[in-house]
């Protein structure tokens, strides 16, 4: 197994981009660390850390939106990954969009310049 440089930060996580493996648009960013990345390599699925519940996170355990691993590229000093995915049900957002960079900066504001897939409140049932 491929060893990844967990050390670098004190809560031992590391970036995860996750991008489109096709289109190559950047879905989303999330963090992993070393149980996280054991996890993607076994199950061939995204699996996170969660930093505002502090556990182990499949992507789309709730809304079915998985992300299968295509490929993975490690970077240079071994602290980044990109996850290369099929992203299942054609969002990665929690909001309901595409990819989590939906929203675009035009002079002082935000633009949202993405379409929704889904209605998250159907969806998560909030």
């Amino acid at each position: 197994m491929v060893e990844l440089d967990f050390s670098k930060s004190a809560d031992g996580l590391i970036p995860a981009i996750a991008q489109d493996w096709q289109t190559g648009d950047v879905l989303m960013l999330a963090y992993i660390n070393k149980e996280a990345w054991e996890k993607t390599l076994e199950t061939g699925v995204a699996t996170y850390w969660t930093r505002s519940r502090q556990k182990l996170w499949v992507k789309g355990e709730s809304s079915g939106h998985i992300q299968k691993i295509k490929e993975i590229f490690v970077d240079c000093d071994l602290d980044t990954v990109v996850f290369k995915v099929d992203q299942v049900g054609g969002a990665a957002c929690h909001e309901g969009y595409r990819s989590c960079f939906f929203r675009k900066i035009e002079k002082d504001s935000l633009q949202v310049v993405g379409e929704r897939v889904f209605d998250p409140d159907e969806v998560y049932k909030k």
